[in-house]
Formats: C-alpha cells, structure tokens, sequence
C-alpha cells in the first residue's frame, strides 16, 4: 500500500494548498472555469488536487486496465468498448441485463480523478480495494502524472488520441453545455487562440499524446497507442487487437457467434444514446452536476470543418506538426 493511501481529509488539503499557492493560473481557460499549471500542463484548477493525490497514493494491480485521453477525444466510447471486451465472461454483449443497457459508461469506468475528489473527507482506499479484478479505471492525466504503481505493476494502459481540431469543437460543445447556470464562455476565437497556445484541460493536447506514444513505443506490451479516426474506420477490427492487447483475445467460437460485432453495436452512439440513464440521468461529483446526454454529440470525424475556418485548421495543424517532429508519428490526415 503506498504511503497516504489510508490518508483523509488533511492529505486533500495539502494538495488544495499547493493548487491556491502561486501555480501559473488562467481565470477563465477556452470554456467558463479557471485552469492551473504544473509540470508543463494544464489541470482545471478543481481537478488539480485530486489528480495529484491519485498521483501519489494510487495502487495499481497487474490486471488493472486504465484508459488515458484528453477531454472529448472519445473517451465515453472508449470506455464502453473496454468494458465489454474486459466482462464480457460476466455480461454477454446480448444481454438484455447488461449494465451498459442501464448504466451511463462513466458510472461502470469511473474516473481516478472523480474517485480522489468525491473522497476528499475520506480515503478512497477501501472502495479501490474493494473493487473486483480486473478494475477498468480512466484518466485524463499525463502520463507524468501517473501513479508510479502504473508502472511498477505492468498493468495495461490504453491511449485513445483524436485529431485535435475534432477535439477543439467537442470540447467547446461540451463546456458550453455542462457550464454553470450564468456563468460566461470564453469568446470563440479567444478560446481557440488558447487552444493553440497549449492551455487546454490537461493540456498541450501535442505533449500529452507524446508521452503516451513514447511509452506505447517503448513498452507495447503494456501501453497500447490507438487513434479516434481509426476506431471509427474499421471498429470491430480495433476491437479484437484490443481484446488481444487486454489478455483476452476473442476465441474462434466468439468470432463466429459475433460477439466482437456485438459489442460494437451495444457501445455505438445511437444505442447509448437510446439508454434511458444516457438521455435523463445525471453525472455528478463535488463540483457539479452534467446531464449524461452532454457526453453524447456526434462524435463524427471531420466535423470541425463546420465550426472552424481553413486557416484557423492550418494554423492548428502546423503546431501540432511542428510539436510532434521527431516523435515517429503524425496526427494530421494524410491525403
């Protein structure tokens, strides 16, 4: 058990204390909430605290899944299809009781940051212990800010990346909606110029996909890279490597049943969207409240070419280019 790990509310307090000391802050970053940096990233401010405590008191298991992204770069989608795959021993994609049918994937694949901020009276200690192997957590956090156990344990990362500018016009939606009632937005553009300077929820978008592909390079085995474009190209495909990469490659006789294909059509947009907890429930956690249906918009390749301009995505595409040289893989569409 890693030290403060049984730790309560005094442990949360140290690390508000840092988040209110002189960290670099931007009162209103490209949506209505104030972000702080730290270590060359941008946390919004309330999720600061809980991510660092997760940092350094989180315990990994070896069969432990996490799933990295950015904000809106189609981590709601990504952690449906995991969590299939991972249970599909304990729920058959075509089971009319399968939690997904009830269930928002936010509440079956919880954050690691909402857990550290809902416990910030308490330790989350025993309900992480308590939870049955394997545990499918996700983060938004840099790889940096990842508990050294992660690691240590060899337990599987996956990163899903998403092409920024797809990124950018998801994001902005999404603020926009789950903003607090009166609270004003950063104007459009301003927010894009932001983007473009690297303040974004955990953000630059450019470093926080390159420590996860330099990872998924240097140890594949245990971090896998995938692209949101190609999830989307060929899915049920994506899926099988996936299970293969997760320990439980699909069988000869799930193939033939269909139980890739399955799944797939259980975590597509339409069907979630259909799930009554999806269209009126609630996310909550100690900052607010979001509509479920916030986290389900298009998710369509390609659609920030209704929101933005040529030159904005050139623009755009030439830091993210620039930024990326020399890593060994392009975000930007190929011709």
């Amino acid at each position: 058990m890693a030290a403060g790990e049984n730790g309560c509310a005094n442990d949360f307090s140290k690390y508000e204390e840092l988040v209110a000391s002189s960290l670099p802050a931007y009162q209103q970053g490209i949506g209505s909430s104030p972000y702080r940096k730290y270590e060359g990233f941008w946390y919004p401010e309330h999720l600061l605290a809980p991510t660092l405590m997760m940092r350094d008191t989180f315990v990994a298991r070896p069969a432990d899944v996490i799933l990295a992204t950015t904000p809106k770069s189609g981590t709601t989608w990504l952690k449906a299809l995991v969590y299939c795959v991972v249970h599909r021993g304990h729920h058959a994609p075509a089971d009319e009781r399968h939690p997904l049918r009830a269930s928002s994937p936010h509440d079956v694949v919880p954050f690691l940051h909402s857990i550290y901020e809902d416990h910030r009276s308490a330790s989350p200690g025993p309900l992480l212990e308590g939870m049955p192997s394997p545990r499918v957590l996700a983060v938004h956090a840099p790889l940096t800010a990842l508990p050294a156990s992660v690691r240590e344990s060899g337990c599987r990362v996956v990163y899903l990346c998403r092409d920024p500018k797809d990124a950018f016009v998801s994001l902005r939606h999404y603020l926009d909606e789950i903003k607090p009632k009166g609270a004003a937005m950063t104007p459009f553009a301003e927010a894009f110029d932001l983007f473009c300077d690297g303040v974004s929820p955990f953000g630059p978008v450019w470093d926080n996909m390159a420590e996860y592909w330099n990872e998924s390079v240097a140890r594949p085995e245990e971090v896998m890279f995938l692209r949101y474009e190609d999830l989307k190209e060929d899915t049920v495909g994506s899926v099988r490597r996936l299970a293969a990469f997760l320990g439980c490659p699909f069988t000869d006789e799930e193939a033939e049943r269909g139980v890739p294909v399955a799944i797939v059509e259980l975590c597509s947009m339409d069907k979630m969207r259909s799930v009554e907890a999806n269209r009126d429930g609630m996310h909550r956690d100690d900052y607010l409240s979001i509509k479920n249906s916030a986290f389900f918009r298009k998710g369509e390749v390609g659609d920030w070419k209704v929101h933005i301009t040529l030159e904005m995505a050139r623009r755009l595409d030439g830091i993210v280019e620039e930024k990326l040289r020399g890593s060994g893989f392009s975000l930007i569409d190929q011709p």
